[in-house]
């Protein structure tokens, strides 16, 4: 019998081992997950997901807009989440997406990261400014009735907690912001965190829409952002747009693309559009990560797994891809460990 280990490979990080809106809306008969399918990596040629960059206002507000439908779908086929837990490892993907595409730098990395007290107990998503992203949740299997509003209750799943951000920009220490979840409906969550942390005036619309039979129907998000020169013409305008908008799953059901999400916000105020950047649900763990990872548990850990005599599997908690070891491997890796 081989034994089980879990293994978290953050792009650009060393892993280690160890043993604003509410947009979600399904009908409450219909929780039941379909079975997980194992599929091969999408490539970003086969998917319709992308992020658009873009300023209004001659520059006073930053702007990105995404559809993520197939990579949140991939990612619920590879974790076979329940709705609730889709809908919200889709929005920190989403937002991890929007956020990673503006990284400066090779190989640079973000990592969004929940901790809460509800059921789902925690989410992570890591994207890098090509386009790439993974996410897990620590429990996918979580049932909670719609909210007031008939919508999935993500708040309530997450409970109280903390939302972090990590960039990892090739710099000798990552930039590490968190602060207390708002709500838990992470929109709310990130746009707090915009303003405390980095000081930037923020919306953020986010949204995961489900078929009934539980496969993803729409996926996306949008972030807009205040320079510090903005005037108050500005600032009074986008906020009574920002005021009269439909919801991002409302958006995308009526075939609004990201740019024409954007331009139905911003497009009396000077829209422009400047990047298209494809985007997919990819991970790249490999062996020899996750033998660093195996190595960084140290010397006193990998002894007690040789001494089992058995073949240890080490599952990637991001795509579910296991590798296995033997105790002859083990061996090597001690051998190698500092």
């Amino acid at each position: 019998m081989s034994e089980k280990i879990r293994t978290n490979i953050s792009a650009g990080v060393e892993g280690n081992a160890s043993a604003g809106t509410y947009q979600d809306k399904t009908p409450a008969d219909s929780f039941e997950p379909l079975k997980a399918e194992r599929l091969p990596q999408s490539n970003i040629e086969d998917s319709h997901d992308y992020v658009v960059r873009a300023t209004a206002a001659n520059g006073l507000i930053r702007a990105f807009a995404c559809t993520t439908r197939d990579l949140v779908e991939e990612c619920r086929k590879t974790h076979n989440t329940f709705p609730i837990c889709t809908a919200a490892i889709g929005r920190l993907m989403s937002s991890a997406l929007m956020m990673g595409v503006d990284l400066k730098g090779d190989r640079s990395v973000l990592t969004l990261t929940i901790k809460g007290d509800g059921p789902i107990k925690g989410l992570t998503a890591t994207s890098d400014n090509l386009g790439n992203v993974k996410g897990f949740v620590s429990n996918p299997n979580v049932l909670l009735p719609p909210n007031k509003a008939g919508h999935l209750n993500v708040g309530e799943a997450l409970g109280k907690g903390k939302l972090s951000v990590i960039k990892d920009i090739g710099l000798k220490e990552p930039y590490i912001g968190s602060v207390d979840l708002r709500t838990g409906e992470i929109a709310e969550d990130l746009t707090y965190y915009f303003a405390v942390s980095e000081q930037i005036p923020s919306s953020v619309g986010l949204g995961v829409l489900m078929n009934t039979n539980n496969t993803v129907k729409q996926s996306g998000g949008f972030i807009l952002q205040l320079m510090p020169d903005a005037t108050e013409d500005v600032i009074s305008k986008l906020e009574e747009k920002l005021s009269n908008i439909k919801s991002v799953t409302a958006m995308l059901d009526e075939g609004m693309t990201p740019e024409e999400m954007l331009q139905f916000i911003l497009g009396d105020m000077d829209l422009e559009i400047n990047d298209h950047i494809p985007v997919r649900f990819h991970c790249n763990c490999s062996r020899e990560k996750v033998s660093k990872a195996l190595i960084s548990l140290g010397k006193k850990e990998l002894e007690d797994l040789i001494a089992d005599k058995k073949t240890q599997d080490v599952f990637c908690d991001y795509c579910e891809k296991h590798y296995s070891f033997s105790v002859a491997e083990l061996q090597e890796l001690y051998d190698s460990a500092k």
